[in-house]
């Protein structure tokens, strides 16, 4: 266990502010926009043929789990009016 030799700990040091509010909102809203340009030029774009091929995957399953929610339904209505005797 660590001696206690009564000194207190350091305190961080304070960052000075900027010299006014606007200035480092503007500064900042630069700096992001900066940024920002930055990172889509690292994008890497779909070509057109990735995208239509994406796309129609996404479709077909849609269609197929559509398909499938109806089958399930149908089934258990049949079920339920077995059941209820309707």
């Amino acid at each position: 266990m660590p001696k206690d030799n009564g000194t207190k700990p350091a305190k961080p040091a304070k960052t000075p502010k900027a010299k006014g509010e606007k200035k480092s909102f503007v500064y900042g809203l630069k700096k992001y926009f900066r940024d920002l340009k930055a990172e889509f030029k690292k994008v890497v774009w779909p070509t057109k043929q990735q995208v239509v091929k994406n796309t129609s995957i996404v479709l077909i399953t849609m269609i197929l789990a559509g398909i499938f929610i109806w089958g399930l339904d149908s089934a258990f209505t049949q079920i339920l009016r077995l059941v209820i005797g309707a």
